[in-house]
């Protein structure tokens, strides 16, 4: 089980989110995390979990994990390997990592047999009611035509938010898409939301730690 309210950071692939930079926001987010009392979850390269979550006391999360058991499967992510590396939960389905309905399935049983937690992203309320059905731990709503964009999805979709939450009562939802500021948070939590899924507005800020804090102070 995902607490909530939660602020999910996506450190995606960018070159201040990648090895010696990614340790380095990491501790800024554990920093944030202990400094304001809240539940703040980040997804990193694989290859950066160890690391990372050896390093910092907030939950540490795949950015994904593949549907195969142990075998001759090269080049793909086992969710045993992942737990056993430290890492707590892997995020599936973004819009930039998209999964078949199919293959979705597999990946989150995979998951779960690795005692591994899951958020799921879906772009409409409909996805999030087909994703709600397999049981993950949280559905982040990101439209990705707003991913990266400086207008969050509480602001233009307020109705995407109220209409996933009505539909998805059983699954917590988060909110996810050109989340900046603190008023985009409040918004989001106003229409229902349990937490934020962001990535550029802290992971590409000049000043991470600042952002974050703002971030945060919107969940409460």
């Amino acid at each position: 089980m995902i607490p909530t309210p939660v602020c999910i950071v996506n450190f995606k692939s960018y070159p201040n989110a990648t090895g010696r930079n990614a340790l380095t926001l990491a501790k800024i987010c554990d920093k944030v995390s202990q400094a304001t009392n809240t539940q703040i979850i980040i997804c990193v390269q694989t290859a950066d979990i160890p690391l990372i979550a050896k390093s910092v006391k907030i939950p540490v999360f795949a950015q994904n994990v593949d549907p195969y058991e142990a075998g001759a499967h090269t080049g793909w992510v086992l969710a045993e390997n992942l737990k056993e590396h430290g890492a707590q939960g892997t995020l599936l389905n973004h819009s930039e990592h998209k999964l078949s309905i199919d293959v979705l399935k597999k990946c989150l049983l995979r998951a779960k047999a690795a005692h591994l937690l899951t958020i799921v992203c879906a772009e409409t309320s409909e996805e999030a009611r087909l994703v709600a059905s397999l049981k993950p731990d949280a559905i982040a709503i990101e439209p990705p035509e707003l991913i990266g964009s400086d207008i969050s999805v509480s602001s233009a979709k307020p109705e995407l938010i109220e209409q996933s939450v009505r539909a998805v009562s059983f699954v917590p939802i988060l909110c996810g898409a050109g989340i900046h500021t603190k008023d985009d948070v409040s918004k989001a939590i106003k229409l229902g939301a349990k937490g934020i899924l962001v990535s550029s507005g802290v992971v590409n800020s000049p000043n991470p730690e600042k952002a974050l804090k703002e971030l945060v102070s919107g969940l409460r």
